[in-house]
């Protein structure tokens, strides 16, 4: 279990909070309206009413002791912005921040972000590779090159073994799972035979996947 600071309770924020609480992650939640804390209470430790951008109320939060702080912050940058900057200046351990735009990305990391989220851009990067094709069911960017696809198994494939379709020597391409019936198995071998609506989970780039599945 991590403990986790999370401040500004947004609709993504909330989203955090409620996903952390599906994790039994210990979190502390904070905004300065009331009405957004009182909205996760059932899903967080504890929460407080509080802006980010004041460093007393932040330094009475012991900042130090949280494991990671997430800035959810996205309708004021500026704010976003200080509070970041705040907490790295008080000693936070990790700090995530979310961006909205690329240049805001680029002015967290310089302003003492460790990490950035980036919610509407990488869902839309999604929304875009899922529904553009009849063949990608899920998508997961591991970063700019690579990716964790769920895909369907072209018909040709079915009955075959892992190791007779050698598509990791072939396209560059890792065949990690595979999900029937909502059933994933990791346990892969070359011996392991496609089956009829099965799905695969792949490890690959965008351009090797295309050309293996002909998407």
């Amino acid at each position: 279990m991590k403990s986790i600071l999370l401040i500004g309770l947004g609709r993504f924020g909330r989203h955090v909070a409620m996903k952390l609480d599906e994790l039994h992650q210990d979190v502390l939640a904070v905004d300065k309206l009331e009405k957004r804390v009182s909205a996760v209470l059932p899903y967080v430790t504890s929460a407080q009413i509080g802006d980010g951008t004041d460093e007393e109320f932040l330094r009475s939060l012991g900042v130090r002791n949280f494991d990671v702080c997430i800035v959810a912050i996205g309708d004021d940058f500026q704010s976003s912005l200080e509070t970041t900057s705040l907490l790295k200046d008080l000693g936070a351990k990790m700090v995530v921040a979310r961006a909205t735009r690329d240049v805001h990305a680029k002015f967290l990391l310089r302003n003492g972000a460790d990490e950035i989220v980036y919610p509407e851009k990488q869902l839309a990067t999604w929304t875009a590779i899922r529904y553009s094709s009849d063949h990608i069911f899920d998508y997961i960017e591991l970063d700019g090159d690579y990716a964790i696809f769920e895909i369907s198994i072209p018909a040709a494939w079915i009955g075959k073994t892992i190791g007779q379709l050698d598509v990791r020597k072939k396209y560059n391409i890792n065949i990690m799972a595979m999900r029937q019936n909502g059933a994933l198995s990791m346990d892969i071998t070359s011996h392991t035979v496609l089956m009829p609506n099965a799905k695969l989970l792949v490890l690959g780039d965008m351009k090797s996947v295309q050309k293996c599945f002909r998407i």
